[in-house]
């Protein structure tokens, strides 16, 4: 069972790092949670305020060490100042459940130490994230207050030990219990906190494959996240998905003939016949707000030199809030051996579907570097004039068929080197 409940986590997606200035001690969000204690600064005179900082991720042992720290210092009329991915579902109900039993107060955030004599002091800086379950202990406080420069982002719970890959893992009886068990304990916590379903609706929207959703001002009020003490100041966060100027879409020539390849898995890549050659290939679904509005293939083939020709074929639908755009203007795939900008060859409306197909040719490492041993993925983005899509898509299968794949290119080229050197030869004999 232990098991079990290690695996219930909420993913702590891979968002922008954002650059934030020199905060109190310990501001490593990837390390377990820890919080500060300290004085707003003294220019703020008698309205000077109480801060705990809790930074870094939630764990199963955050809540008692938030209890403990609790008993050693006074802590009332603080508000407490989170900056964190996210992280354990049980660990963040617990946590959330002891602040709103100490009736603190909660905001987005970190503390910048000051120099001086005396008491330790900070002011409160609103560069900040909380992400993922950190926006269910946001809502335990009593007053709860979002700076506009602040973001909160939020996605489904998911296993844990299967959020690299997820289309790609199987799941068992077991598993789909404690899943649902977990989100009806969320859905108790919001009530009983005041907030809103809004907000668990919204996390259960967004799939792990997809980047976590950054919350509009909009949103965080209709979520209940909002419940300023006079003071606090409104909240505003911008959406990150912003439409494209249709200007920057870019004429296409029409589609080859002949781009879908045949019996390509959801669940791993693999090496299909297409063309009249072998590809490693894998399909993904496509989604936006979690919705799908389609699915993509990303087929890998040989090319010349130390590098691969790889092809993108998408066919996207409508969705409920996302009509079909005229056409993709931008294609690009991302890993953390580099960035690769595909041409786009054709995006066309056939029938109620648009049709993209798009290649680059891609250096050799940053193809093998994402089908290495160990958990790795990619994200693959497009742009349109209707906005944005990340999706991003793990590596299972390949690191056991990239060697096919590489066999057969380096055969290949050895045909083509011998097939000129024949012509080469024909040629001298016929001068």
């Amino acid at each position: 069972m232990s098991r079990l409940l290690a695996a219930a986590v909420a993913l702590a997606f891979a968002a922008p790092a954002m650059l934030l200035p020199a905060a109190s001690r310990g501001s490593d969000r990837s390390l377990p949670m820890h919080f500060d204690l300290r004085h707003e600064g003294s220019a703020c005179g008698a309205k000077c305020r109480l801060f705990v900082a809790a930074s870094g991720a939630i764990t199963a042992d955050t809540p008692r060490d938030f209890l403990s720290f609790a008993k050693e210092h006074e802590l009332a009329g603080a508000t407490v100042v989170l900056d964190s991915d996210g992280g354990s579902v049980h660990g963040a109900i617990a946590l959330g459940r002891e602040i709103r039993r100490l009736e603190l107060d909660t905001t987005v955030g970190h503390l910048v130490d000051l120099d001086g004599a005396g008491a330790p002091r900070a002011k409160l800086s609103p560069q900040g994230s909380c992400e993922s379950m950190c926006a269910f202990v946001l809502i335990a406080g009593v007053h709860r207050f979002v700076p506009s420069e602040a973001r909160v982002m939020v996605h489904q719970i998911w296993l844990g030990d299967r959020r690299e890959d997820p289309t790609a893992a199987t799941y068992s009886a077991e598993d789909l219990v404690l899943v649902q068990r977990d989100i009806g304990r969320l859905v108790r916590y919001t009530a009983d906190m005041g907030g809103s379903m809004e907000m668990v609706d919204l996390a259960l929207r967004i799939p792990p494959w997809e980047p976590m959703h950054t919350m509009t001002s909009a949103e965080i009020r209709a979520a209940g996240l909002e419940m300023a003490a006079p003071d606090a100041g409104a909240a505003t966060v911008a959406s990150l998905s912003r439409p494209l100027p249709a200007a920057q879409q870019p004429e296409l020539p029409h589609v080859t003939d002949g781009a879908r390849p045949a019996a390509i898995s959801e669940q791993h890549w693999a090496m299909v016949d297409h063309a009249g050659g072998v590809v490693l290939a894998r399909r993904h679904p496509l989604t936006f707000g979690g919705e799908s509005i389609g699915s993509f293939d990303l087929m890998v083939a040989c090319a010349a030199g130390d590098s691969y020709e790889v092809n993108y074929l998408e066919h996207r639908r409508s969705g409920s809030h996302t009509p079909v755009p005229e056409k993709l203007g931008h294609v690009a795939m991302s890993s953390a051996e580099g960035v690769a900008t595909f041409k786009l060859v054709s995006s066309q409306h056939s029938d109620d579907e648009l049709v993209t197909y798009a290649a680059a040719t891609v250096p050799a490492k940053l193809i093998g570097a994402f089908a290495a041993a160990g958990d790795h993925s990619m994200m693959i983005t497009t742009e349109s004039a209707a906005g944005e899509t990340a999706i991003r898509i793990g590596n299972t299968g390949a690191e056991q068929s990239l060697p096919l794949l590489a066999t057969a290119c380096q055969k290949l080229g050895q045909q083509r080197a011998s097939l000129e050197e024949h012509r080469a030869g024909g040629l001298a004999s016929a001068k």
